[in-house]
């Protein structure tokens, strides 16, 4: 058990706190001080009990200046931990911390797995067994970081930036340096990246379409409020994007935004991601335990993708964070209080889905305070020629190619596609495009579209049969086949111009099965 003593800042408080804990019979670990003035104090003694606690707690504040005992998940040191590696988790490229011996003394996933090892078996490591290069004589000798040298390491050719750690007073010595690691091939996408990071938030939605500038007006007056979001959409059509504009346009804008996608990952993984979970919660588990997304993102926003495919009891446990703001790692007691705004996405249609008893009602009308649906691409072809031609540049940028030409050829074949990836799927094919033309203009055959969910003609009908079966007969084939493309009785219903019950009730009289 993990313990926090609030108490006052007093010479001897900590004696008088341990001589009750050892008269006690309580064994401890592990002590820390924390707190902006030292005005805390951390202990953790494995072996106390709850009730031994509630014995021992009268005991405790009854020593002058010990004003609150509670008990707490973890220590300062274990938080700073978990902090750390989940920072260095979230880095997709090799990072590597070497003391002034040329001893590796530690490394996130990536970097372990360049070398060969686990990530418990990275510290202590020789770095001269994997490279030539002799990091400490380099630090001692610039000072100062080093940007893009070159290095060869596990037999791949990468560029290392290296930055000394400096220590805080002058005089002491370094204490080592932090390598980051880069594949040359990805110095182009770094500047790219760099680049495209001067545009940030709304400024980075490209509006050439009228639906899609209504979009952001519509997205600019709620992003201010703190209140949860609702982004409705197909896939592809820049959900994330836009949610990363409304935090950023935020009060929230300069703290934390997570995202983590409830499509990806099964339900016991994304509890555990979400919530986080307790020292010792299950078989397997860290030690320390783990703070989930939620506790990382404290003060700032949280995005959760794909909404509608969250299990029913995830769904009870975000309603109730929701509520109160609330909620409880996965196998402990201990009641956490965080101020995160949530905007979710969803390609579904969640108001069907809660007449379907596919998900709760409950936490969809506190998901949906605010909401805002992007319209697909194929509704928004006025300002598809724009869109090309920025994806046209972003495209060339980063292979580092001269920027080609839409043909006219090629404008029309984009026109006449249905887009069922959206704007990520036109900007791939844009992409491949580039890279397949030799010449200084795109035409039709640099254009690869595949014709999965594409439209067919509707056919021959016969005219036997009075006007209504006839009538009858082509509704429902016009029904089945635009169904494909707008799974839910809503968004058919906007794309025929009708209301959703008289969709739900055609699909029902036709016998027409219906996504679930």
């Amino acid at each position: 058990m993990r313990l926090r003593l609030h108490c006052q800042n007093r010479l001897g408080i900590l004696r008088d706190i341990l001589d009750e804990l050892v008269a006690y019979g309580v064994n401890i670990q592990r002590g820390e001080v924390g707190g902006e003035r030292g005005n805390a104090i951390y202990l953790h003694c494995p072996n106390l009990m709850k009730l031994q606690l509630q014995a021992l707690e009268p005991r405790l504040t009854a020593i002058p200046g010990v004003f609150e005992v509670r008990r707490v998940s973890l220590m300062p040191s274990e938080r700073q931990h978990l902090e750390l590696n989940a920072l260095l988790g979230a880095l997709e490229f090799p990072v590597l911390s070497v003391d002034m011996h040329g001893a590796i003394v530690a490394a996130n996933r990536a970097a372990a797995q360049l070398l060969g090892v686990r990530v418990d078996e990275v510290p202590g490591l020789a770095l001269a067994h994997y490279c030539a290069l002799d990091v400490p004589a380099l630090v001692r000798g610039n000072q100062a970081r080093i940007n893009g040298l070159r290095v060869r390491i596990a037999e791949q050719e990468l560029l290392a930036d290296i930055a000394p750690l400096t220590p805080e007073h002058a005089g002491e010595a370094l204490a080592g340096a932090v390598l980051s690691l880069h594949r040359p091939a990805q110095l182009g996408e770094r500047i790219y990246q760099l680049r495209k990071q001067e545009l940030r938030g709304f400024d980075s939605i490209f509006q050439s379409s009228k639906a899609m500038a209504a979009v952001v007006r519509e997205a600019r007056r709620m992003a201010p409020l703190d209140a949860p979001l609702l982004i409705e959409g197909e896939t592809g059509t820049g959900k994330e994007l836009l949610a990363r504009a409304c935090h950023l346009a935020s009060p929230r804008g300069q703290a934390a935004f997570m995202a983590l996608n409830c499509a990806a990952l099964p339900e016991s993984m994304a509890e555990t991601e979400l919530f986080g979970y307790a020292p010792g919660a299950f078989a397997g588990a860290r030690e320390e335990g783990k703070l989930g997304l939620l506790e990382l993102t404290a003060g700032g926003t949280l995005f959760l993708d794909s909404v509608a495919e969250m299990s029913p009891r995830l769904q009870a446990k975000l309603l109730r964070f929701l509520q109160d703001g609330s909620f409880r790692r996965v196998g402990s007691d201990e009641e956490i209080r965080l101020d995160v705004r949530v905007i979710c996405a969803s390609q579904r249609d969640l108001s069907e889905l809660c007449a379907r008893g596919a998900f709760r009602q409950d936490l969809y009308h506190r998901l949906n305070v605010l909401s805002l649906h992007i319209p697909p691409l194929r509704e928004c072809l006025d300002g598809l020629a724009p869109l090309a031609a920025h994806f046209l540049d972003q495209a060339s940028r980063q292979i580092g190619c001269p920027l080609p030409t839409l043909g006219e050829a090629a404008l029309a074949s984009l026109r006449s596609y249905h887009w069922p990836g959206n704007v990520r799927q036109l900007e791939n094919v844009l992409y491949q495009a580039v890279s397949l033309c030799e010449g200084g203009q795109i035409g039709a055959q640099h254009i690869r579209l595949p014709d999965y969910g594409a439209g067919h003609a509707l056919g021959d009908f016969t005219l036997d049969g009075t006007l209504d079966e006839i009538v009858g007969r082509f509704e429902k084939v016009v029904l089945e086949r635009l169904y494909r493309e707008h799974p839910s009785s809503r968004q058919l219903g906007q794309r025929l111009g009708v209301s959703h019950t008289t969709i739900a009730n055609k699909l029902r009289a036709y016998g027409l099965p219906r996504s679930e």
